[in-house]
């Protein structure tokens, strides 16, 4: 099975940034675990700031490919352009929140992916990625 992580914005800062909402480690060191922990996935990990180049991945992953763990980061809350894309899609797509969006400002209880996917795992830090893992490992 072949597996995508897609992450947005501020996601590469992931270790150094608000440490008391997103914790200490770095994306990087976690997909090693990943990687281990689903040794029976063929996994990769992509990382972008920038809306375009999430959708344009989107698109060239979401014919292809048996699942994506998307976490859009703060184009969640403000990108019909990103919702359209993953509506656009074949490959199911579990939208992930290391932080319980519903927990923070009002603005971020609201996302615009969330009626495109497959489901949301949102509050459990980066174990989120573990269940969404697991989710897409058995949906197909």
């Amino acid at each position: 099975m072949k597996i995508i992580i897609i992450n947005g914005p501020n996601l590469n800062l992931l270790g150094t940034r608000e440490k008391s909402v997103y914790g200490n480690e770095s994306f990087e060191s976690y997909f090693e675990k990943l990687n281990e922990k689903f040794a029976d996935l063929s996994l990769e990990y992509y990382q972008s700031n920038v809306e375009g180049e999430l959708i344009n991945k989107l698109h060239e992953v979401g014919f292809s490919y048996d699942g994506i763990v998307f976490n859009g980061g703060g184009y969640t809350h403000t990108s019909v352009a990103i919702s359209d894309a993953i509506a656009a899609i074949n490959t199911p797509v579990a939208e992930v929140h290391i932080s319980n969006i519903h927990a923070r400002e009002e603005f971020r209880h609201l996302s615009l992916i969330t009626k495109e996917c497959a489901g949301m795992i949102t509050g459990f830090g980066l174990m989120g990625y573990d269940m969404a893992l697991y989710f897409l490992s058995r949906k197909a």
